[in-house]
């Protein structure tokens, strides 16, 4: 029997991520910079991929997700997507934080610290009693571990965590919202619905 093939993708920040892993091996992997349009690139990318690395939807075993922290709009639609194509093909989605993807691979104990936008930096550490990731400036870091550099691009470390955990139960993925979005409900009334 082959080995399954993971299918991870990120939109959490300003690119659009994608990686097909199959055991040890990356069959295709692509990270394109963009500050805007992940929505409308996501699945031609995924298409691209999988025809690169000869496969079909439906030779995918699991898909992993990254939920974030980072951009409100774009973790949204890498979770949105990630869930239909699990309703769709009938497997397992994984959802995979920023700071967890970051961390694949690195001793513990270690320290991720990964920048957002007007100096602000998401981080967590990873040493046996992992917490959720959390927000700060560079400058009010709590002490702990020395910050580590991620061994793996992000895709890759989401579709390989997405393998290793695919028996195993999980919810469904969820954003990983640090603060609220920043728009805001509309002051004015609701338009009357006629009968």
């Amino acid at each position: 029997m082959p080995d399954p093939v993971a299918l991870g993708f990120d939109t959490s920040a300003a690119h659009c991520a994608a990686a097909l892993v199959c055991g040890d091996r990356v069959l295709a992997a692509r990270v394109e910079d963009m500050t805007k349009g992940q929505a409308e690139r996501l699945f031609p990318l995924l298409e691209e991929l999988l025809a690169e690395a000869g496969l079909t939807w439906r030779d995918l075993a699991v898909i992993g997700v990254g939920t974030g922290p980072g951009n409100f709009t774009g973790i949204r639609i890498a979770v949105a997507a990630a869930r239909g194509l699990s309703l769709s093909l009938g497997i397992p989605a994984i959802g995979i934080s920023a700071t967890e993807a970051a961390a694949f691979g690195l001793p513990r104990p270690c320290r991720i610290v990964l920048p957002l936008r007007a100096g602000q930096v998401v981080w967590q550490d990873f040493d046996g009693s992992e917490t959720l990731p959390q927000q700060a400036t560079e400058e009010t870091l709590p002490p702990g571990p020395p910050a580590s550099a991620p061994q793996f691009l992000i895709a890759e470390a989401i579709a390989r965590l997405a393998l290793d955990r695919r028996d195993q139960p999980a919810p469904r993925p969820a954003p990983i919202y640090l603060r609220p979005a920043d728009a805001a409900p509309s002051r004015d009334p609701a338009p009357v619905i006629l009968p």
